[in-house]
């Protein structure tokens, strides 16, 4: 059989019949849904109501087209590959070497060394065997920044170094520990890297401290180009050239799995250093080093972390970072053994060589989502940048200011995270109550304890010491689920409660399907909980919630919660959507008798 050949203007025009798609009729169709679910606003509030708000003040829309799209120009990186940078801080100078090794042998092209956790003066052992001409290196120093940077540049001798940094951060270490920020060692190295070794940097900007601290978007990009400007001060005030000093410059920033803020972030970066270089009279790029976040990575359910990382690390590519580090998924229980090593590394290959992401430069500009987005995080960072400046500078806001604004910030996440609204897949949400602890040697984790400086927090920090608590116990702690009526009727609402429970490392066992008061409590009685939570439909609660309660209470019941927003007699309180979870979780301990 012979097929006739078809001709383009055969086909029928795949939208015929249908309207015009435009952001009126949308906001329409939004509006009928929005009417439906009992929401009363103004027809106009319709788009306001499905936007959220950033940690910034950045709102976030539901929609987006050209009509978003700023003026402002872009500041992009060149198409090319990104430097795929391992962090390493095994203070064993064998173990070291070895992963050393093992990395730039399989796809790592430079590496970052933490000379807090490895002895500076084992620095010929740590690279022995490595190429210096080849391999960038970034050091990572803390206090001790000019000693690691005197024994480097005594190991490279007369090598053409092909990039790397010295890592001299004085703000940064202030940041951290709250020792004074004292800027001439700083200074000191970058005229020596400018004189003698031309392909050095001899200055991070580490934005990781206030990242760490729980600080937003806005926030770690204000307070980064803060200190990069003390720093290009300090430089051009001791008689470095405009150029010579932007070239000494290195900026890090953090990467986390919310992909859009993470590739807004790091293209607004380069929007505001372009901007500070311009007014400086020199060359505006940017060259940034992101690093996945501590943050978000949990020490529950470790292998979540690896969709952190592979999220956040193609948001980095994607956002234009030079050089790249994907934290292992086991970095916050210690340190990362052989096989996360290879996992964090290979995340890289994937995205570079079987994903292509670094064949494009800026892949997400033009982005009608991303460009407005950059726009507004930039205008909100610079904002704050300008509040730095009024108040001294960036050494005299870590006085006070800084402080505070991150406070601020990380008081409207942790209520967030309480209540769920902020989800942490495997900790707050799908917790295994079985799975088995990873454990790895001690050492530091990639945000190091601090002495008086900024605090480090983790996002889930406080559903995993619950967790722990839990575990410590005898017995599990445990809530009885009262299911009423069919599996049908109370499935929903009863995964929600052991959900929820387990999150803090509770375990639930259900009584069945009944409706009998007196069988329900029976149950009750010989699951040895003395706390219940009721579980079904609106319409059986209003049928049984009252009856069963009365008879779980003379069963011994010390608690009796509910599933849903429903007052009841008899029932003391409720668990639902939004709640706050921690609240219930520790107030179910004290019922159970758990000390915290």
């Amino acid at each position: 059989m012979t097929v006739p050949p078809v001709e383009l203007d055969d086909l029928a025009d795949p939208t015929a019949g249908f309207p015009q798609a435009t952001r009126e009729r949308w906001r329409a169709l939004a509006l009928g849904v929005l009417r439906k679910t009992g929401w009363e606003g103004t027809d106009d509030a319709a788009e306001d109501a499905l936007s959220t708000i950033s940690y910034d003040g950045v709102r976030i829309a539901a929609l987006y087209d050209a009509s978003d799209l700023p003026d402002a120009p872009r500041v992009v990186r060149g198409p090319g590959l990104w430097d795929v940078r391992q962090r390493h801080a095994d203070p064993d100078p064998a173990v070291t070497r070895e992963a050393i090794h093992a990395d730039l042998e399989n796809g790592v092209t430079s590496l970052w060394l933490d000379l807090t956790s490895i002895d500076p003066a084992a620095l010929p052992a740590v690279l022995d065997g490595v190429l210096l001409d080849l391999a960038p290196v970034v050091l990572d120093a803390g206090p001790r920044t000019a000693e690691a940077a005197e024994a480097f540049l005594r190991l490279a001798g007369d090598v053409a170094l092909p990039g790397g940094n010295l890592g001299a951060d004085p703000i940064g270490l202030a940041a951290r520990t709250g020792a004074p920020a004292v800027l001439d060692d700083a200074v000191s190295l970058a005229r020596r890297c400018a004189t003698d070794h031309p392909g050095l940097r001899a200055i991070t900007v580490d934005a990781l401290p206030y990242h760490d601290a729980g600080g937003a978007d806005a926030d770690e990009l204000g307070c980064s180009i803060a200190t990069g400007v003390a720093y290009l001060r300090a430089l051009t005030g001791a008689g470095l050239p405009v150029e010579q000093a932007l070239g000494q410059i290195e900026f890090r920033y953090a990467a986390t799995a919310d992909q859009f803020l993470t590739i807004a972030k790091l293209r607004a970066a380069r929007r505001m250093w372009a901007r500070v270089a311009e007014v400086a009279g020199g060359p505006g790029r940017q060259l940034q080093h992101a690093v996945t976040s501590s943050a978000m990575m949990t020490v529950r359910d470790p292998w979540v972390n690896m969709l952190r990382t592979t999220l956040a690390c193609f948001a980095a590519g994607t956002g234009g970072a030079d050089a790249v580090t994907v934290q292992p998924f086991d970095a916050c229980l210690g340190l990362p053994d052989a096989f996360a090593r290879r996992i964090a590394r290979n995340t890289q290959a994937l995205l570079v060589e079987e994903a292509g992401v670094a064949r494009v430069a800026d892949p997400a500009g033009g982005s009608w989502y991303v460009e407005r987005l950059t726009d507004d995080l930039a205008r909100r960072a610079w904002e704050w940048f300008q509040e730095i400046e009024r108040s001294g500078g960036m050494a005299a806001a870590l006085e006070r200011l800084v402080p505070e604004r991150l406070a601020e910030t990380r008081a409207a996440r942790a209520v967030n995270i309480a209540h769920r609204r902020d989800p942490i897949t495997g900790v707050s949400e799908f917790p295994d109550l079985g799975e088995r602890p990873v454990t790895r040697r001690p050492g530091p984790g990639l945000a190091r304890t601090p002495g008086d400086g900024l605090p480090l927090v983790r996002h889930a920090e406080e559903f995993e010491a619950l967790r722990d608590l839990a575990d410590a116990q005898p017995s599990r702690p445990t809530v009885f689920l009262a299911t009423i009526g069919p599996i049908a009727a109370h499935t929903a609402r009863a995964t929600f409660a052991a959900n929820l429970f387990a999150a803090g490392g509770i375990a639930t066992v259900a009584g069945g399907p009944g409706t009998d008061p007196a069988a329900i409590a029976a149950a009750f009685r010989e699951s040895g909980a003395p706390v219940a939570c009721l579980c079904s439909s609106d319409r059986l609660y209003g049928e049984h919630a009252a009856a069963v309660a009365a008879a779980l209470r003379e069963a011994g019941a010390q608690k009796v919660w509910l599933a849903g927003k429903g007052e009841y007699e008899g029932v003391d309180a409720n668990v639902y959507a939004g709640c706050d979870a921690l609240g219930v979780l520790r107030t179910t301990f004290d019922d159970l008798g758990v000390s915290r």
